[in-house]
């Protein structure tokens, strides 16, 4: 199975997102196009776009920067209940159809500001039940024409989404990637999604989330192609393994300085606390996955950093491969030069993973 290396581009009203470089214009299109457009020459597949209220709409970023590029593939990150299904796999396919099979798909569960949106569903149960239809409702429109569906939070009635959407290299439909932790999250996952991703968690325990989603497929009778795995992680790489670590732990010194140690992390989603967590067991996992920045303001892809060398981080990245990791979601700020300094350093050692 082949492996695939995108990047992150965090779409973001204020500048200096997790250190990046605070420039005017830092979200205009030309800004954004600038990193599309370096990902595309320096190797990378594509890049996660990120989602929230309060951000720029993601879809539309994602289509004016397909517009702008050639090879650049978004991996647009939405929410059920901003969206409505049909209404998204319309969109979805119309952007597929014109970027010529480029689009990706990346569904969030987490909480998010729903009243400001129309929506009120908070209790987890129904937040998944409702994304389990939504996954299987866009999925049904890709792939079958005359879609009839009666959900719990979904119906639609003789339903067909065009334009069709083109199967291309044994793609039936755009790709469906899905994050979360918690056993509602994988259970929706070992059904329904296409790839599961993790944060930078040690490789132990990626190994058993693989297992047990691979064990809940089987067990829950997935319907679909094996699901697939990817880890989005903060990639921090200098030409030694000494100045990468000179530079994160100075780096880290500053989130210190700036934000002071995070003591109030409880009432978070599962996965972010599982991140958060580490920290206890140590300031190092395995070979070079720093844990500290969670206790300093990192969240998300920012709460663990794999630092090093490149040669350091593609040995780590190759046993994340060996556990079956296919899709690395990989990045650093600043976003602009880390793309170009990973793109040159950094996947030419994983070029035969």
């Amino acid at each position: 199975m082949s492996v695939e290396f995108l990047w992150y581009i965090p779409n973001q009203i204020d500048p200096g997102h997790r250190g990046d470089t605070a420039g005017a214009g830092h979200n205009s299109l030309d800004a954004l196009t600038t990193q599309a457009r370096a990902l595309e020459e320096h190797g990378w597949k594509g890049a996660l776009l990120g989602t929230g209220w309060g951000r720029p709409d993601t879809f539309t970023v994602a289509t004016a920067l397909a517009a702008r590029t050639e090879k650049f593939e978004p991996l647009i990150a939405v929410r059920p209940g901003y969206w409505r299904p049909a209404n998204f796999a319309t969109a979805a396919a119309t952007l597929d159809h014109l970027s010529g099979g480029r689009v990706r798909i990346n569904i969030v569960s987490g909480k998010d500001n729903l009243p400001a949106y129309g929506e009120s569903e908070e209790d987890q149960a129904l937040r998944y039940g409702r994304t389990k239809e939504f996954l299987q409702l866009v999925r049904k429109l890709w792939t079958e024409e005359n879609v009839t569906y009666r959900g719990e939070h979904y119906q639609v009635t003789d339903s067909t989404v065009v334009p069709r959407i083109t199967p291309r290299d044994g793609r039936p439909h755009p790709t469906l990637y899905f994050g979360g932790a918690s056993d509602a999250a994988e259970r929706v996952a070992a059904t329904e999604a296409d790839v599961q991703l993790f944060w930078g968690e040690p490789l132990e325990g990626v190994r058993e989330r693989i297992e047990r989603l691979r064990a809940l497929s089987d067990e829950l009778g997935r319907e679909h192609a094996p699901l697939e795995f990817g880890l989005r992680v903060t990639t921090f790489v200098r030409d030694t393994t000494e100045q990468a670590w000179a530079d994160a732990e100075a780096k880290v010194a500053e989130m210190a300085e700036r934000q002071g140690e995070q003591q109030n992390w409880r009432q978070t989603a599962v996965g972010q606390q599982r991140l958060l967590d580490l920290a206890a067991r140590g300031e190092v996992l395995d070979d070079n996955l720093y844990t500290t920045p969670g206790r300093f303001g990192g969240g998300g892809a920012g709460t663990t950093w794999l630092v090093g060398s490149a040669q350091d981080v593609a040995k780590s990245l190759r046993r994340y491969r060996d556990l079956g990791i296919t899709h690395f979601v990989l990045s650093d700020t600043p976003y602009l030069s880390e793309i170009e300094r990973q793109g040159t350093q950094l996947l030419p050692l994983l070029a035969q993973l």
